[in-house]
């Protein structure tokens, strides 16, 4: 909170963005630019993530879902559907999952990625056109998000803000009537207190912190540019 906080007020008392607020002390400088670079390389991260989904959504539009079933191009021999299970299999699951694996996971390591045309990290091969079109639709969205500045990203917040929550709230009414979501939510709220003693479950937890707030990111100074000079940021 401190550093989001810092970040309000350094962006409100100057009326400068992330490269150039620093002038209020020319020895931070090289901190403007390196908040820039930090937004392009988790752009670039995001970006990708979010073609996935946009690929997704795309191939959702069939009347069964490619991720349900194993009778696609792209799976393999080891492909089971979960449904299949039986008593037998579920007893001995440990080594029967080493084997098997899901549509789910197939689809995206093979229809998605395809991951079984690559040798190792050392062959990347040629882009897929499709997940490239559509990161080309997302950069395009974000383009006419962000081009006329607050006036028209304010106006996209509205919907970026407001339709994850639907969304949610409709998986939650779908969720909880499927077959064992009663187990679900059991797992969901039974919290394991020993992880708290493992730094690995805090690092995470400053990690997420971050990506919530934004700070570091150097949109919140952007934003705090346009406040009023005498704006309450604290409150």
């Amino acid at each position: 909170m401190p550093l989001f906080y810092m970040e309000l007020a350094l962006g409100q008392y100057n009326r400068e963005g992330a490269a150039t607020v620093w002038k209020i002390c020319p020895v931070f400088k090289g901190v403007g630019y390196a908040v820039i670079l930090i937004a392009l390389y988790v752009g670039f991260y995001y970006n990708v993530i979010i073609a996935w989904s946009l690929y997704y959504l795309f191939s959702s539009f069939t009347f069964e879902l490619p991720w349900t079933n194993c009778d696609n191009s792209w799976n393999s021999p080891n492909c089971t559907d979960p449904k299949l299970f039986n008593a037998s299999v579920l007893g001995n699951g440990t080594k029967y999952s080493k084997y098997k694996l899901t549509p789910a996971a197939e689809f995206y390591e093979r229809g998605v990625l395809h991951l079984h045309e690559s040798r190792g990290i050392h062959d990347l091969g040629l882009p897929r056109w499709q997940l490239s079109l559509c990161l080309l639709v997302v950069v395009i969205i974000l383009f006419f998000s962000l081009w006329k500045g607050v006036k028209t990203s304010g106006k996209v917040v509205w919907i970026t803000a407001t339709l994850p929550y639907v969304v949610l709230f409709v998986l939650l009414i779908h969720g909880i009537t499927l077959p064992g979501a009663y187990n679900g939510i059991n797992a969901y709220l039974h919290i394991d207190f020993r992880r708290l003693k493992e730094a690995t479950v805090w690092i995470d937890a400053a990690t997420q912190i971050f990506y919530s707030l934004g700070a570091g990111f150097g949109v919140l100074i952007a934003f705090a540019s346009y406040n009023k000079f005498d704006n309450n940021c604290y409150r």
